[in-house]
């Protein structure tokens, strides 16, 4: 970049919603995002819930023409699903997990199972450092039960980007993070790192209506989520700061808008965003500086540290309720074994069972026994991240009350 004044960068972010076996028509709106990733020509592109490696496979086979670079971020039982494609080299890659992704006897969301990671990509144009992440899904705004755990994800993320970027000129975050625009988790996400909201910075924006990502025209999306939001909500985001001496503009965000050029299908359940980023080198390095408090920002970390502080009280009723569920089962087992041993040391005159309910009620408490113990060390694992975080949060927000 220092022999350029400008670099304009084109980026493509989807989440491809490419869930193997239970996706509809997911091998043909895969090989339709890597035909128009072939003939658009992007310079980056972000995927999420590529959940195959061997869709992975064929886009890396596809477009290696265009995208010579690629990397597939492998976390979890069933992976990350991130995927990076880029026009310029790769020089290094991260993986963070983060500590507190829903729970693991959700089995119908599943979120636990895929370790959702940040995943961090390096470009050689630039010191450019850039993300492609997902967080967790809502389900239910209404009830939202794994709203404290999102916000862990968004402090998280906030942290690992402050920690990361020191040596990057630019940083680019993009993915679906399931929040909505005006939501405490991305305004905490904002506010922390410094980040620009590409939909609100463009100079020019062509796509949906308030460009959202989520629509009721879209034949794949979930209608019933979209009842309280006749007009969609946006949650695929694409951010961007410049630090040092380089300053970025958006000179255009685009969305899709259902279904594909063409074609009878969109590309996922989701809208596509496509932004225009241009890159300038400035004359001095603009230099880091600690600024003066922000009451906005004081605010966003109070209200984060509260909601995060009540998922931290029910994480302990959850964990006395299964702890106590355990002993209960290990108290039933020690009886079932005095009773066999009285009756083996001829204490008794018979058995007070018969042998199959005695042997049947034994499995049942050491079945119980088992899973209430895992999911007492488990909340007892979401105790201390909730904990941790909500230190973390009330540091930081006296440091922000202390600053002049």
């Amino acid at each position: 970049m220092e022999g350029e004044p400008t670099l304009r960068l084109r980026i493509f972010d989807l989440n491809c919603w490419a869930i193997r076996y239970l996706s509809k028509r997911r091998q043909e709106r895969v090989r339709l995002i890597g035909d128009t990733l072939r003939q658009e020509g992007f310079d980056l592109v972000l995927l999420q819930e590529v959940w195959s490696e061997q869709d992975y496979s064929g886009l890396k086979v596809k477009l290696a023409g265009c995208y010579p670079f690629s990397h597939y971020f492998r976390s979890g039982v069933i992976g990350s699903g991130l995927c990076v494609f880029s026009r310029f080299p790769i020089l290094d890659t991260l993986l963070y997990q983060y500590s507190l992704n829903g729970y693991p006897y959700m089995l119908q969301h599943g979120d636990w199972f895929c370790g959702k990671v940040p995943g961090s990509r390096a470009g050689v144009t630039a010191p450019l450092l850039s993300l492609s992440l997902q967080l967790h899904a809502e389900y239910c705004r209404d009830k939202d039960a794994y709203l404290p755990h999102r916000l862990v994800q968004a402090w998280e993320l906030a942290q690992f980007i402050r920690h990361t970027s020191k040596a990057a000129d630019v940083v680019l975050l993009g993915g679906d993070l399931n929040m909505h625009p005006e939501d405490v988790g991305i305004r905490l996400l904002r506010g922390w790192t410094g980040l620009r909201d590409a939909f609100a910075e463009a100079t020019h924006f062509e796509g949906c209506k308030n460009g959202c990502t989520l629509v009721p025209d879209n034949c794949f999306t979930d209608k019933s989520e979209l009842l309280p939001f006749p007009l969609g909500i946006r949650i695929d985001y694409i951010l961007y700061k410049a630090i040092s001496s380089f300053t970025v503009r958006c000179e255009e965000l685009k969305t899709t808008t259902g279904r594909a050029p063409g074609m009878d299908i969109p590309f996922s359940d989701h809208e596509a965003v496509m932004v225009t980023l241009h890159i300038q080198r400035q004359g001095q390095p603009a230099g880091a500086t600690l600024g003066t408090a922000d009451p906005a920002l004081a605010d966003v970390v109070t209200e984060a540290r509260t909601e995060v502080g009540a998922g931290l009280q029910a994480a302990r009723r959850q964990r006395y309720s299964s702890g106590r569920m355990a002993v209960l089962a290990l108290l039933l087992l020690l009886l079932q074994a005095a009773a066999a041993l009285g009756t083996l040391a001829g204490l008794g005159a018979e058995q007070p069972f018969p042998k199959l309910s005695f042997c049947l009620l034994a499995f049942l408490a050491l079945g119980v026994l088992v899973l209430a113990t895992g999911l007492h060390l488990f909340h007892t694992m979401e105790v201390k991240m909730l904990h941790g975080t909500e230190d973390q949060m009330w540091m930081v927000l006296r440091a922000l009350q202390e600053r002049p």
